[in-house]
């Protein structure tokens, strides 16, 4: 049987390109207690979708077993990209498009592809900046990153 994580995430940018951070929370309800692990990151110049992509793929990377996993972000770019199978549909048609331009961000893509194929994964769009204390915690983590990023 499959372990259940659910996993939030969210990226940051100031500019775009511009600084830009990310963070993601996972939590396992194990036999004893819920597991919780946060994690950010970020670099010094890139997009707010990089980052909400790259939170995405740290989380899911860190799961060390095919898990069934509710992914909660509030980006609507990750989420439909994935649930709506726009992304591998990309893939299948070597990066393009339906409107024949290239895909944006193709090798994040395939690395969140890749990482779903392994795990069930099972994306879940989330307002943010509203009242889910993960979504908030992940907005504060990926500011964070930003700031330290721009600081660099």
């Amino acid at each position: 049987m499959r372990k259940e994580v659910r996993i939030w995430t969210d990226g940051a940018c100031s500019g775009n390109p511009g600084p830009g951070g990310w963070g993601a929370i996972l939590e396992y309800r194990g036999a004893d207690r819920v597991h919780r692990r946060e994690l950010s990151g970020g670099e010094a110049s890139t997009t707010n979708n990089r980052m909400e992509l790259s939170g995405a793929i740290a989380a899911l990377s860190l799961l060390k077993e095919p898990c069934d996993v509710t992914l909660y972000s509030d980006s609507q770019y990750l989420v439909n990209a994935m649930s709506k199978g726009w992304a591998a549909s990309w893939r299948a048609k070597g990066w393009v498009k339906a409107d024949k331009t290239p895909a944006k961000n193709p090798e994040l893509f395939e690395k969140l592809l890749s990482l779903c194929e392994y795990h069930r994964v099972r994306f879940v769009w989330v307002k943010g900046h509203a009242e889910n204390p993960n979504n908030n915690r992940c907005d504060e983590l990926a500011v964070a990153e930003r700031d330290r990023a721009a600081r660099l």
